[in-house]
């Protein structure tokens, strides 16, 4: 967990002392919207989905999996929580208590400047999010994920979705239905999709669609 990585053993043990791992069943809400946040919280093992709420309407803000940690933002400032988080798959999730944390980021500067850089890079993942769903088309969005997905898995010709299409439609920023047409969009670039199995059969034509931005959709940038 990179959060710890660099913190002093002492400190870390005083944390882990009043902290709990705690096992959740998938889609299970861990945090609710508008709560105060109580815990750092973070992923051990599995997958969790940030995620909103508003009237009748639901997005996806963010999948998480193991060593990310989420409500680091509610908890330094101690405000509530924007976001709901549930479990996508049965999960491992440690809890460290709020108050323990902010002492620590008071009282350890490594620490601190862990926390900064998590935020920061928080920040940047949501600035380019913000890009993708204004500049890119629906079309564009799906294909750069496939793009990056399958490059992250060693440029393997097909590959598991990561999650369920529902939640990748609202990750994307559309409508089930619209995943499913831009999936049948992309059968001319030899793109093929069998349940959750995706095989890019020719890269380059769909990175000649794709037209990916490093500022957008590079992890690395």
């Amino acid at each position: 967990m990179l959060l710890f990585a660099d913190v002093e053993a002492g400190h870390i043990e005083a944390l882990l002392r009043n902290s709990k791992l705690q096992r959740f069943p998938s889609h299970v809400e861990v945090i609710r919207e508008g709560e105060t946040a109580d815990f750092l919280h973070v992923v051990v093992d599995g997958q969790v989905e940030v995620f909103s709420t508003y009237r009748d309407r639901e997005t996806t803000v963010a999948v998480l999996g193991p060593g990310d940690s989420f409500s680091i933002a509610a908890l330094i400032l101690d405000k509530v929580c924007l976001g709901s988080v549930r479990t996508l798959s049965p999960a491992r999730v440690l809890l460290v208590p709020a108050e323990a944390v902010r002492q620590l980021f008071n009282a350890d500067a490594t620490f601190a400047q862990a926390i900064a850089l998590e935020l920061a890079g928080a920040y940047r993942g949501i600035m380019k999010e913000l890009k993708n769903q204004k500049l890119q088309s629906t079309i564009e969005r799906l294909a750069n994920f496939l793009l990056t997905h399958h490059e992250r898995l060693g440029t393997k010709k097909s590959f598991t979705l990561p999650f369920e299409k529902k939640v990748l439609a609202s990750c994307l920023g559309m409508a089930p239905e619209v995943l499913s047409r831009s999936f049948m969009a992309l059968v001319p670039y030899r793109v093929r999709v069998c349940g959750a199995v995706v095989e890019i059969q020719d890269v380059e034509a769909l990175r000649n669609l794709a037209k990916p931005s490093s500022t957008i959709d590079d992890p690395a940038v």
